[in-house]
């Protein structure tokens, strides 16, 4: 399964990002994908989660994302977004995008999408 990311670039403070990621390849079936989510990492630090959402819709944010960032995917196209507002410096990082996916007989796979940056700038 690979992801692709898509959707950061460079963005004045207060501004807004919608970043978008697909799953293609050889997904198990459309109900497999459970899990979406965004990470951040900056140089030498470790990854951290931004915001996540299960299948059902229950959402999760880090308390940096909250208020400001929200999370929806499309299951039929396994497809995750983050809209990103109120953008601060702060923000700046390269945002990876995540899955995990259930597979019978082989269990939870999880994966990850190649970088996309977000500089938040004036």
């Amino acid at each position: 399964v690979q992801l692709q990311a898509s959707g950061g670039g460079l963005v004045q403070p207060g501004g807004s990002l919608r970043l978008s990621c697909a799953a293609s390849g050889t997904i198990y079936n459309i109900f497999s994908i459970k899990n979406m989510g965004w990470y951040r990492q900056a140089p030498g630090k470790q990854r951290e989660l931004v915001a996540s959402i299960i299948r059902g819709g229950i959402t999760n944010y880090a308390d940096s994302a909250k208020g400001r960032f929200t999370i929806s995917r499309d299951n039929a196209k396994n497809t995750v977004f983050l809209q990103m507002n109120s953008l601060k410096p702060e923000d700046t990082d390269v945002y990876y995008c995540n899955a995990e996916e259930l597979v019978p007989t082989r269990g939870w796979m999880h994966y990850w999408g190649k970088g996309t940056q977000v500089t938040v700038s004036s």
